[in-house]
């Protein structure tokens, strides 16, 4: 079953960025109420090895706000 994304929480998210293995994010998914498999568990834990965030990039995340990098300022326009 899908894990509903609307029911992951801030604090959840930075639980599960300190997990080292798919073991450990399988073990905090199922303490947290998410049945996740170990091919689901290794696909997050390979993302977040592409992505490191700040605490306040993580905070604009969690809440919904886009984050970007991009030289160009994602193309919004002054």
């Amino acid at each position: 079953m899908p894990i509903d994304k609307t029911k992951i929480t801030k604090e959840m998210l930075e639980k599960a960025s300190q997990c080292e293995t798919a073991e450990e994010l399988i073990t905090l998914a199922k303490t947290e109420g998410f049945e996740i498999t170990k091919a689901e568990a290794e696909a997050y834990l390979a993302e977040l090895e592409n992505m490191e965030l700040d605490s306040a990039d993580l905070d604009k995340v969690a809440a919904g706000t886009r984050v970007c990098y991009a030289v160009d300022g994602c193309g919004f326009k002054k």
